[in-house]
C-alpha cells in the first residue's frame, strides 16, 4: 500500500553483534496479537461482558479467526483496506477491531450517534471499501451504499435485509486459525476521526508501532499494576477513547465489562462495578459528575475501583473536588488528543487532592507522559520561558502519522517536527501543564484576550451552578464580549443580576460575561463533552445571539 500520508523516512542502520551495520528494520507486532496472547495465557477466564452474555478469551479469539478469515477469503479485504464500522456497543463491534488488525485492513470506526449523511462522508473521507453495519440503523446502510461507491459488501450485526448477519459469517468459518498479517511500524491499523468541532471532521492515522507504544503508556501511566485480575467497564463508545482503553485491557487480559444498552444509566453502573469488583473505567468529566452526584454511588460496593480516568477536557475544580471526596484516591487525568491518542500528560491520583493546601496542583492537567515532551511555544514555534503563556505541542512516538490525504491539515498541525494541539497554556518549573483554553474559544474584548476557561472556573464556584460555557460573540462596541450560558444546580434560584454581582472582583471587569443565559441542559457531544460550537448551534438556534444586548437573563 502506497503510504496515506506525506511522511519523510530516513535509511537507519544499527550496529550487529559483530560491529558491522544492518538495515534497521520497521517491522512490528500486529496489534491483533495482544488478543492471541491473553487467550494463550488465560483461556478459561472471562473476557468480555455485555448484558447477559460472557465470552472466554479462547472464544473471542476464536471468533476473531472466524471474522478474519471470511474477511479475507470471502469478501476479498486485503492489506491497507478500510472497514467502516456503524454500531453502538456489542460484542461483535470489539471484535471487529481485532479482526480488521488481524487482515492488515484498517478499523474505521464512526460515531454510532451521527446522522446517515454524516457517516456516509466518513466512508468517502475513508475510502472504505466494505461496511459493518448494526441492524439498529438501516438508514445508516442506505446511505452509505447510496453515497459511497467504493464499498463492495456490507456485513449486518442482527439481522436484516441490508446485509449477511454477522454471526451467522463467524459460525461457518469458526476453526479456521488465521495468523495476523505482517505490518511495519507505520502500517495504518485505525482511522480514527476527529469530533469535528470546528468543520468536518478528519481521519487521523493511526499506526501499529505507535498503537503499540500508547498501549504500554497508557499501562505504565494511567493504571499501573493493573493484570488479569482486574476488570474494566466501558461507559463510552467504543470508537474513540474508550476503543484505546480496551485495546489496553486485552493487552494486560483484563475483563471488560460493556453496558447492556445504549442508554446510559448511572445506577447501571455502579450495580456492574460491585457486582464484576470493577477496578478501573475510563470516561469524561461531566460523566464523572454524574457518576458521583447519583444518589446510587453510595448505595453499591465500589471498594475495588482503583483508577477513574478522565480526559477529553479539563475537569472544573469543584467537580474535582466533589468526586475526591466522594471516591476518595482515585482519579488519574490525562490530557491528549486524538491525534496523540491521549498520550500528552498525566496526573495520577497521588497529585489529585480534595484540599486546596499547599500540595494541591489546581488546575493543572499533569506533567509529560512517559517517552513524550511537551513545550510551551509561542507564534513563531520557539519555547517560550516557564509560566509563559503559549500553545501547548508535543513530540514522542504517540504522535499520529498525520491526517488521511489532507496535506493541508497536515501543515497546519506539525511545525518543526512538532504537533500543535491548539491548546493553551504553560508550564511551571517542576514541568506541570496548565491548559487555559483553546485557542478558538479565546476572543478579544476591548482589544484584550479573554480565555472562557479562567472565567468559568470562578463561576463554578458559586454554589447554585452546576454548569456553564462561556462564548464570545461580536459586539458593536468591544468586537467581542462573552455570553455565560448557565445550568442551575436543582432547588437554586441564582439570577444573572446576582451572578454578575458575585463574581465582580473576583476577575478583571473586561473579563466579565455581558450577558448571562440559563438553560435547563448544556447540549453535549455523544462522548459526553461540552463543546463551544455546540453551545454556539444552540444559540442561534434559540435566537439569542439576536436578543437586545441588555438583556440579563432567560
Amino acid at each position: 500500500m502506497n503510504s496515506i500520508v506525506d511522511m519523510e523516512h530516513t535509511n537507519m542502520t544499527v550496529s550487529d553483534p559483530k560491529g558491522g551495520l544492518r538495515p534497521c528494520s520497521t517491522r512490528v507486532m500486529n496489534l491483533s496479537n495482544f488478543l492471541t496472547q491473553a487467550a494463550r495465557r488465560h483461556p478459561e477466564k472471562v473476557a468480555l461482558v455485555w448484558g447477559g452474555q460472557q465470552w472466554r478469551w479462547e472464544e473471542m479469539e476464536a471468533r476473531v479467526n472466524a471474522m478474519a478469515h471470511a474477511l479475507m477469503t470471502e469478501f476479498g479485504v486485503t492489506k491497507g483496506d478500510r472497514i467502516l464500522i456503524q454500531s453502538s456497543n456489542c460484542n461483535q463491534m470489539f471484535e471487529s477491531m481485532f479482526a480488521c488488525f488481524r487482515t492488515g485492513a484498517v478499523w474505521v470506526p464512526a460515531n454510532f450517534r451521527q446522522t446517515p449523511d454524516e457517516v456516509a462522508y466518513l466512508a468517502q473521507a475513508s475510502g472504505a471499501t466494505g461496511v459493518i453495519c448494526n441492524a439498529a440503523f438501516p438508514d445508516h446502510a442506505k446511505a452509505l451504499s447510496e453515497q459511497a461507491p467504493d464499498i463492495r459488501f456490507t456485513i449486518a450485526i442482527g439481522d436484516t435485509a441490508f446485509g449477511e448477519n454477522y454471526d451467522a459469517i463467524v459460525a461457518r468459518n469458526l476453526g479456521q486459525i488465521v495468523y495476523p498479517v505482517a505490518v511495519d511500524r507505520d502500517d495504518p491499523c485505525w482511522f480514527f476521526f476527529t469530533s469535528g468541532t470546528t468543520g468536518r471532521p478528519k481521519a487521523a492515522v493511526l499506526t501499529h508501532g505507535q498503537m503499540a507504544f500508547v498501549v504500554t503508556n497508557h499501562l505504565c501511566d494511567l493504571m499501573p499494576g493493573t493484570n488479569f485480575d482486574d476488570a474494566s467497564i466501558v461507559v463510552a463508545p467504543l470508537s474513540h477513547g474508550a476503543g484505546v482503553h480496551q485495546l489496553c485491557q486485552v493487552a494486560h487480559g483484563v475483563t471488560t465489562i460493556l453496558l447492556p444498552s445504549d442508554r446510559f444509566d448511572v445506577d447501571t453502573v455502579w450495580s456492574l462495578v460491585e457486582k464484576w469488583k470493577v477496578t478501573n473505567l475510563f470516561t469524561v468529566p461531566t460523566i464523572v459528575k454524574m457518576l458521583v452526584e447519583h444518589p446510587s454511588v453510595n448505595a453499591y460496593d465500589r471498594s475495588s475501583l482503583r483508577y477513574m480516568i478522565y480526559a477529553g477536557a479539563p475537569m472544573y475544580r469543584a467537580d474535582q473536588q466533589k468526586a475526591l471526596q466522594t471516591l476518595g484516591c482515585v482519579l488519574v487525568q490525562y490530557f491528549g488528543l486524538g491525534e496523540v491518542t491521549g498520550a500528552i500528560t498525566v496526573l495520577p491520583p497521588a497529585f489529585h487532592h480534595a484540599d486546596d493546601g499547599p500540595h494541591a496542583r489546581i488546575g493543572t492537567c499533569g506533567f509529560e507522559r512517559t517517552g513524550m515532551q511537551v513545550e510551551i511555544q509561542d507564534d513563531n514555534g520557539n519555547p517560550v520561558k516557564l509560566g509563559e503563556s503559549g500553545e501547548i505541542c508535543a513530540i514522542g512516538p504517540a504522535v499520529f502519522a498525520g491526517y488521511y490525504q489532507n496535506p493541508e491539515a497536515n501543515e497546519k498541525s506539525f511545525r518543526n517536527g512538532w504537533f500543535r494541539t491548539g491548546d493553551l497554556g504553560h508550564m511551571d518549573e517542576n514541568g506541570f501543564v496548565y491548559i487555559t483554553g483553546r485557542a478558538s474559544d479565546m476572543y478579544i474584548s476591548g482589544g484584550s484576550n479573554v480565555y472562557p476557561r479562567e472565567i468559568e472556573e470562578k463561576i463554578l464556584q458559586h454554589p447554585d451552578v452546576s454548569e456553564v460555557a462561556i462564548v464570545g460573540v461580536p459586539d458593536p462596541v468591544w468586537g467581542e464580549v462573552g455570553i455565560a450560558v448557565c445550568v442551575l444546580a436543582d432547588g437554586a434560584k441564582a439570577d444573572a443580576a446576582g451572578l454578575a454581582a458575585w463574581l465582580d472582583g473576583k476577575v478583571s471587569r473586561y473579563k466579565l460575561p455581558k450577558r448571562y443565559l440559563f438553560w435547563d441542559a448544556l447540549p453535549k457531544s455523544a462522548y459526553g463533552k461540552i463543546t463551544k460550537k455546540m453551545i454556539r448551534e444552540e444559540l442561534t438556534a434559540r435566537g439569542e445571539l439576536d436578543a437586545p444586548e441588555a438583556k440579563l437573563s432567560a
